[in-house]
């Protein structure tokens, strides 16, 4: 693996739920700059969810507590 995890777990799925429901309206709206800008955001969350790992958190020195 090139990158250490920097989103924990509870935030992952946060994400993720985030991400489909950004996707969601953008499917259903589609046409309209506000929904492509939805549909764009919620995939960076979808992503960044499944992955574990957000390039913007890295940037700001973002790490994981691994003693808890």
């Amino acid at each position: 693996m090139f990158y250490v995890k920097n989103v924990p777990s509870w935030e992952r799925i946060l994400r993720l739920v985030m991400g489909a429901m950004a996707l969601a309206f953008a499917a259903m709206s589609w046409g309209s700059p506000l929904a492509m800008a939805a549909g764009a955001m919620g995939a960076v969350l979808a992503m960044t969810g499944l992955v574990g790992f957000c390039p913007m958190c890295a940037m700001v020195g973002r790490k994981l507590d691994k003693g808890h």
